[in-house]
């Protein structure tokens, strides 16, 4: 064997084994990020499940309840959460406060708006 055939041999042995060793750093970094992908898949799914089952549905119900406490105008009746229901003679402090007149002796009661569970009609 003459000296080209021997470089030639090396060379070709060389440019193998750096080709060899490329294909295996690409392989373990492609496992490494299918293994970090298949780890944090299932965190991912049931965030997305919390927020669609519960968090979503809940800030559409405060966006209802706030649109119907906005609402309300003098003369609506309503019901508190605490399960007074009344009929509003008067808003103060910019909407955030109303005066609702209740039972058959006229009483009133200063209630904030926050505690307005719904705005009923009136049947008479």
């Amino acid at each position: 064997m003459n000296l080209i055939q021997f470089l030639t041999s090396e060379a070709a042995a060389a440019t193998d084994a750096v080709s060899n060793a490329t294909t295996t750093v690409g392989q373990s970094a492609s496992s490494g990020f299918m293994s970090i992908l298949m780890s944090v898949l299932p965190f991912a799914l049931i965030i997305l499940v919390f927020y669609f089952l519960m968090i979503r549905p809940q800030r559409k119900q405060q966006k209802e309840q706030e649109a119907m406490r906005n609402s309300i105008d003098v003369g609506d009746q309503v019901t508190t959460i605490g399960g007074i229901v009344g009929v509003v003679r008067q808003v103060k402090d910019d909407g955030d406060i109303y005066v609702i007149e209740t039972g058959a002796n006229n009483d009133r009661m200063t209630i904030r708006k926050w505690a307005i569970q719904s705005k009923d009609t009136i049947s008479e």
